[in-house]
């Protein structure tokens, strides 16, 4: 059987519209990737140098710590990854959620929320930094994507 974990990671409530919707379509359960400090508007403010998401993204060790975590993952053959994306890839709290969940044999399906940018980069990064993990597709979605897109996903 095909257990699905849809995760996801949403800075302004975009990223968990989608997941949630996802996760009922996919009949898959739903897990936040939370940071212990959650997001500010000032913090996302991507046209200050100082704020906190451009300091971290400049940063590619940087590993924000996350509230939570998966305690079952070994049950799940698939992994939903869903997040904005920022300076043209993943926020790095994605990184934390990679390396804290062991995602060996398991087939890892992305999707972005964005108003412009699209999966490639995000996608083409993680396979990039995580060489022996299973990508196998992405998407971007927005909150009226429809179902049947939303379940194209796993194709």
């Amino acid at each position: 059987m095909n257990k699905i974990l849809v995760s996801y990671f949403s800075a302004s409530g975009v990223t968990k519209k989608v997941a949630n919707k996802l996760a009922t379509i996919l009949e898959g359960d739903l897990f936040e990737i939370e940071p212990v400090d959650k997001y500010t508007d000032e913090d996302l403010d991507w046209t200050d140098k100082n704020s906190r998401s451009t300091i971290e993204m400049q940063d590619k060790s940087f590993r924000p710590p996350i509230k939570n975590k998966v305690n079952n993952i070994e049950e799940y053959n698939t992994v939903v990854i869903g997040f904005p994306v920022w300076w043209y890839t993943a926020p790095t709290i994605i990184n934390t959620f990679i390396e804290e969940n062991n995602l060996d044999n398991k087939n890892i399906y992305i999707f972005v929320t964005s108003g412009s940018s699209s999966f490639g980069g995000s996608l083409k990064d993680l396979k990039s930094t995580y060489p022996n993990l299973n990508f196998v597709n992405g998407k971007r979605f927005t909150t009226s994507t429809s179902d049947d897109e939303l379940k194209s996903l796993l194709n």
